[in-house]
């Protein structure tokens, strides 16, 4: 019942171009059914790892030598932008933090800007509560997702001079060696990652292996099945939405009110480090708010190619964002954890229970 109806209410929200339609489906279906008591408990830990890995190969296919080297002499503008970007989430996860019924760490993850599905698959593992850090990062890659085309119109006066495709991938390497490799990677990543304690290992080594590869110069089109990354979607949106109780979704619904302001302040802010990143890179204004946006990659990309912007530089720009967010929120995880235990404040067990 749990696959059938997220299956169903995904196809839809797919064909009207709602980001990551899987994991937003199985979030909303796995909350309904399991308040009615119609879900499983859990779904198995194997299983969500093998989902982490999934998503952890594809996100590293969006790295490229050739869209990395667009940065050119700026990319440590870029990187210092992408570390603002950080700092301002971490503060904004804080403020969150402050709420009676969210921890440090959980508002510090449901705020960081960037790799939603990423985070909320290892939220539970890092010992956040995966139901806030769900709901909160996927309002954030709506809300920005949503306005995108009211700010690029209203604010930047940009006009579409290129119609933009399906944004997707279009390997040339045979499906069935992409999912070989697929294997190999999520295996090989998972099982180094806990060998060298890399927190969140089932998606970080596998993406790490993933971005060594995309980066070596090896003559393989990697690309990873779109129904294995619809799949992948599934499973994480069921692992946070079966989790849900009456209780914790009235504390959930309590905690949105602060976490929309909080978004809007950190897009506001984002997009101010896209003027700075656009004055020091000598790009337009919108194509440094479009470099800089907190979310809605996809969005971003079909945005850039439809008003005739650096498409290559823009994608580079989010690229880096994204890979730094997902690398750098298990270490903070631990931080804020080791903070809050020396100040006597442990943080929510994991799922609040």
């Amino acid at each position: 019942m749990l696959a059938a109806v997220s299956v169903a209410v995904t196809v839809p929200l797919r064909l009207v171009g709602v980001p990551s339609a899987g994991l937003f489906a199985a979030l909303v279906v796995g909350i309904g059914l399991a308040l009615a008591n119609l879900a499983p408990k859990a779904v198995p830990r194997k299983i969500g790892i093998a989902a982490q890995g999934v998503l952890g190969v594809y996100i590293g296919t969006m790295v490229s030598r050739d869209a990395l080297g667009a940065l050119g002499p700026h990319w440590m503008v870029v990187l210092t932008v992408a570390l603002a970007t950080l700092l301002i989430s971490v503060a904004a996860g804080a403020l969150l933090g402050l709420r009676r019924d969210v921890s440090p760490l959980t508002g510090s993850l449901a705020m960081v800007a960037g790799g939603a599905s990423g985070l909320v698959a290892i939220a539970r593992e890092l010992g956040a509560d995966d139901r806030v850090v769900a709901v909160v990062q996927y309002l954030r890659v709506a809300l920005v997702t949503a306005s995108m085309p009211i700010v690029v119109t209203l604010i930047y006066r940009a006009e579409r001079t290129h119609h933009a495709g399906p944004v997707g991938q279009s390997g040339s390497t045979p499906w069935y060696l992409s999912v070989l490799v697929l294997v190999v990677l999520v295996l090989a990543g998972a099982t180094v990652g806990r060998w060298i304690r890399l927190p969140g290992a089932g998606l970080l080594g596998p993406l790490a292996l993933t971005v060594v590869l995309q980066l070596s110069g090896i003559p393989f089109d990697l690309s990873v099945p779109a129904v294995l990354v619809e799949v992948g979607y599934l499973i994480i949106g069921w692992q946070a939405g079966v989790a849900f109780t009456r209780e914790s979704l009235r504390a959930v619904g309590r905690t949105l009110p602060a976490a929309l302001a909080l978004i809007v302040v950190l897009t506001v802010a984002t997009a101010g480090l896209g003027v700075l990143l656009a004055h020091v890179a000598g790009l337009t204004p919108l194509e440094g708010y479009l470099a800089t946006s907190p979310g809605g990659v996809y969005a971003v990309l079909a945005t850039a190619v439809e008003t005739g912007s650096n498409v290559t530089f823009v994608i580079a720009a989010q690229v880096v964002r994204i890979l730094l967010m997902l690398f750098a929120a298990p270490f903070l995880a631990k931080g804020i954890r080791a903070l809050s235990e020396r100040r006597g404040r442990r943080p929510a067990p994991s799922g609040g229970r």
